[in-house]
């Protein structure tokens, strides 16, 4: 297969063979961060590229900031598996998928360099204004699938992308006394619960009852938002922060 000039300037290009048409949208309007969770970078490379694997990325960010593009960003690459947010499917159609080289939870999830920070923050930067993609469409695979996907991580600094201008955070300094919603849980105060959770665009059915489906989405929400504890617990700065980030304060 030939090559193509990179979408992004000074990024390298490897051609991965697996990719399609996206499906009923002109370009992708979201961009989903993931680790490569594999024991090396080559690896981690070669699997994108491999036919046998059925997986992509369109592109690579490795350790020391060296960005690969394998998949044109007008093609669909298939990254994000069985997905949703804000109620739109088949996410691979609307995204562009980035893989950042990091072995995860093989290696007890190491942190990632800064080098590779700046490069995801700049690459991020350059196809938000290339296709019009808003700051709060940079999600986490982990936004997209919660309870089958972690990825990028609890090592993740999404706070150093937020105050680049890349994803957003949502910040609480003091929260009210509000009581944690927890397994076992039902009422008004669950169904509230999930309803703000498909606000912010989790995949998620009102039922009022707080089963193993909710905590896997509090766990997500807070994998993003709040890993200083990824307890799967709604405690009072989590519904806080949830109701930050649907509604931010005024500046």
């Amino acid at each position: 297969m030939s090559g193509f000039s990179p979408d992004y300037p000074g990024a390298e290009v490897r051609v991965s063979p697996n990719f399609g048409p996206r499906i009923d949208v002109a370009g992708p309007s979201m961009i989903i961060l993931h680790y490569t969770g594999m024991q090396s970078p080559e690896l981690a490379e070669s699997w994108l590229c491999d036919p046998a694997s059925e997986v992509s990325s369109h592109y690579l960010v490795h350790e020391d900031g060296r960005v690969v593009q394998m998949v044109r960003e007008v093609h669909r690459a298939w990254h994000a598996g069985k997905s949703s947010w804000h109620g739109q499917t088949d996410i691979n159609s609307r995204s562009v998928g980035i893989e950042i080289v990091n072995p995860g939870n093989l290696a007890d999830h190491p942190p990632f360099s800064v080098g590779q920070i700046e490069a995801v923050i700049g690459l991020c930067r350059d196809i938000c204004a290339r296709w019009g993609i808003s700051a709060e469409f940079v999600l986490a695979h982990s936004d997209v699938a919660p309870g089958r996907k972690i990825d990028p991580g609890p090592a993740f600094p999404w706070e150093t992308l937020a105050e680049a201008g890349v994803g957003r955070m949502p910040k609480v300094s003091a929260w009210p006394d509000l009581p944690q919603i927890a397994d076992g849980d039902a009422g008004e105060q669950v169904e509230r619960l999930q309803s703000m959770l498909q606000m912010a665009g989790y995949g998620i059915e009102i039922t009022g009852v707080f089963e193993a489906a909710t905590k896997a989405v509090v766990e997500a929400f807070q994998l993003h938002n709040r890993r200083s504890r990824v307890d799967g617990i709604a405690d009072a700065e989590t519904q806080a922060l949830l109701g930050n980030l649907i509604e931010p304060p005024l500046a």
